[in-house]
């Protein structure tokens, strides 16, 4: 019992050391494709289909590329919900295999 109350104390003295778990804004920027395939074109015209299709959010402010199934989506939404709106709208395009989200909302 000796050795746990020992062990405590050094992990509580040590606890203020220990970084902790953060979420933090990333300045990595992602490439999104500049040429797209006939496939690749057909993919993201049914995406951008869908997002305008949405009657509940604004979406016309996304932009849609894709590169092999992944979807590259970038441009300006007005709130969260129109950018996770928009997101899940993309999964749930057939063909769709991974979606890039690089939605910035509206300050």
């Amino acid at each position: 019992m000796k050795k746990f109350a020992q062990f405590t104390l050094i992990a509580m003295l040590l606890l203020p050391f220990v970084p902790s778990c953060q979420t933090t804004i990333s300045d990595t920027t992602v490439q999104i494709p500049t040429v797209e395939s006939p496939q690749d074109q057909a993919l993201s015209n049914s995406v951008r289909n869908r997002l305008l299709a949405d009657k509940k959010i604004d979406l016309s402010g996304v932009n849609v590329v894709s590169n092999n199934g992944t979807v590259y989506l970038s441009g300006t939404v007005s709130s969260l919900d129109a950018r996770q709106q928009a997101l899940k709208i993309a999964w749930e395009v057939g063909g769709v295999q991974s979606v890039v989200n690089s939605l910035e909302v509206q300050k």
